[in-house]
């Protein structure tokens, strides 16, 4: 059985708003329940906190655009759903982790707000996920003919991989916090390495080009093979390991530590964030 999302437009948006909110708890459970976010939230740089709490911002705003809650046509429109989807972020990891018992009334503030905090940013990611993922069309409007359907949106080259660092970012902070990581990067040699990363592009291109996923894109037949490798595939995993980068950096886990081992702990999640960035080009 489907929903039908026909109605007025504070109708529409008030199933966009339940949806967001579904998306944010689907979305962000797996981060709400691992216990070493429950620490960096209270023990993390506050100027790293800040810092990633505001790069989620311009990120919400461009989902918004693509998948918010509602069609969007300017910029106004898009920060609305986008600080509706912070927001919804907000409350929903502050309901969870308080139903949990994580949070404390006998905790003191600053501890609740980086908590909580730190949870949104996926939690708000999810939260614009929902439409996409979680949304469906009106049954009504299908068969009547009624009103024509939504135009599909295009995205630039620059906007595809703007996607794809969206997507490494999302699964990266799902692991990135974990002790794992570090781990692996220690047990793995410089082969296993290699392989990883041969591996990860490999999944990034096989998960666009290769396997019929739904927003699979076709390359051209007059398109050589080697075209969307080098234009898209590389320049994702480019774009994937700074992400990487960025994410071990905000959870302090480059700090006192050399750049091989900071090498190796960036391919290790560049394994997962290539798989959020292929991810993203089909469902963004």
């Amino acid at each position: 059985m489907q929903l039908s999302v026909s109605g007025s437009p504070t109708q529409k948006f008030t199933i966009g708003l339940l949806r967001g909110a579904a998306g944010a708890l689907i979305f962000g459970i797996p981060m709400l329940m691992t216990m070493e976010l429950w620490f960096l939230g209270f023990s993390m740089s506050r100027q790293r906190l800040l810092l990633l709490l505001l790069v989620n911002i311009p990120l919400l705003v461009v989902l918004a655009h693509r998948i918010g809650f509602e069609r969007t046509f300017t910029l106004r429109e898009a920060v609305r759903d986008a600080t509706i989807a912070y927001g919804l972020g907000i409350v929903t990891s502050a309901a969870v982790l308080s139903l949990l018992g994580i949070l404390t009334v006998d905790m003191p503030a600053n501890e609740w707000l980086g908590k909580v905090a730190l949870q949104s940013v996926p939690a708000s990611i999810g939260a614009m996920l929902g439409r996409s993922q979680l949304g469906g069309s009106d049954p009504d409007e299908d068969e009547e003919g009624d009103e024509e359907p939504e135009p599909e949106l295009t995205t630039g080259y620059f906007g595809e991989l703007f996607m794809m660092g969206i997507g490494a970012l999302f699964l990266g902070l799902n692991v990135a916090p974990t002790e794992e990581i570090i781990l692996i990067s220690y047990k793995m040699t410089p082969w296993h390495s290699l392989a990883a990363i041969l591996v990860s592009i490999a999944l990034m291109h096989g998960f666009v080009y290769a396997v019929a996923f739904r927003g699979t894109h076709q390359l051209d037949e007059k398109t050589p093979n080697w075209h969307a490798l080098v234009r898209f595939t590389l320049p994702g995993y480019v774009v994937t390991s700074l992400i990487s980068l960025y994410v071990l950096w905000t959870f302090g886990r480059l700090d006192d530590t050399g750049w091989t081992q900071v090498m190796m702990s960036m391919v290790v999640l560049n394994f997962p964030g290539a798989v959020g960035a292929a991810s993203a080009r089909l469902v963004l």
